[in-house]
């Protein structure tokens, strides 16, 4: 079946769910790939931790940071509900190591925060430089992103901030929201966050010692629920982060199969339904992303 009607079914199916998207999958060694709007910018939300994990462990690599070292991370706020760190009602003392493992596998704000001030925002856009990965912008710190509309309205009335979310986008995709404004917030396009994975699986200018922990906490990562159930299988492995942010929905990652196949697969969405909670969209986007998986593995 020729690409343009595969991505066409694609489209109408997503369409249906409420979804805009943006997908990339890729065979990581063959160089094939098949797309979807695939230089699109999108607010990154928690798939910027991939990069700042990744330029810490350059640093405990050559030695400029200890993975040993103890940092004091201060104590979150129970009430919004975030994992890790930020239910702590008490300063913790945490190595750098495990703060990447935090950051990775529960997506943990607080950790993350602790490794973009030990690697600031413009030293992590230096080492995507020096790898040729262009597509994804890191700005701002992941306490940012507790700060929106959603936070501050009832949560019976949480579809208002959802619908603000929807509504409040430009032809530009700017947005009045600054987490959901690609001029001022963290962003990705699902090319750029492609080309990241396979520098990371490829081992491309990136230390075998950095890459492997990255994989091992990709392969960590406990939020299963978008994804994976489309792809994971007893004969193929799925390591990959999440990324949610009010009708924000992404999942990237590589899928490597018995075979000795990988594929990256990213998958960026913006929901056009005013609800948080939206199983049939999260249901669509698994669909479609195993979809361009099968055609493009034919």
């Amino acid at each position: 079946m020729p690409d343009q009607r595969v991505l066409s079914t694609v489209r109408a199916d997503l369409a249906a769910a409420g979804l805009r998207a943006s997908i990339v999958v890729r065979d990581i060694d063959a160089g094939r790939e098949v797309a979807i709007d695939a230089d699109v910018p999108t607010p990154a939300a928690s798939l910027a931790k991939v990069p700042i994990a990744l330029s810490v462990l350059l640093r405990i690599a050559d030695g400029r940071i200890d993975g040993a070292a103890p940092v004091t991370v201060p104590p979150g706020d129970p009430a919004e509900g975030t994992p890790g760190t930020g239910r702590f009602r008490h300063p913790s003392t945490i190595a750098v190591d495990d703060l990447v493992s935090l950051a990775l596998t529960i997506s943990d704000n607080g950790a993350a925060d602790a490794l973009l001030a030990l690697v600031p925002a413009a030293d992590v856009m230096a080492d995507l430089d020096a790898l040729g990965i262009r597509g994804i912008a890191v700005r701002h710190p992941f306490a940012d992103l507790s700060d929106t509309p959603l936070e501050r309205f009832a949560p019976d009335d949480a579809h208002l901030a959802h619908t603000l979310a929807i509504r409040g986008s430009t032809p530009a995709h700017g947005h009045p929201v600054r987490q959901l404004d690609v001029a001022r917030t963290n962003t990705v396009t699902a090319a750029g966050f492609a080309d990241l994975l396979e520098a990371i699986w490829r081992e491309r200018g990136i230390p075998p010692v950095a890459a492997s922990r990255l994989r091992e906490h990709l392969h960590g990562n406990a939020i299963r629920h978008r994804l994976a159930p489309d792809l994971a299988a007893d004969d193929a492995r799925w390591a990959s982060k999440t990324g949610t942010l009010l009708n924000l929905r992404h999942e990237a990652g590589v899928l490597e199969s018995a075979d000795g196949s990988r594929f990256a697969i990213v998958a960026l969405s913006a929901s056009t339904v005013p609800a948080s909670v939206q199983p049939a969209a999260e249901a669509a986007l698994g669909a479609a992303a195993r979809a361009l998986y099968e055609h493009l593995r034919g």
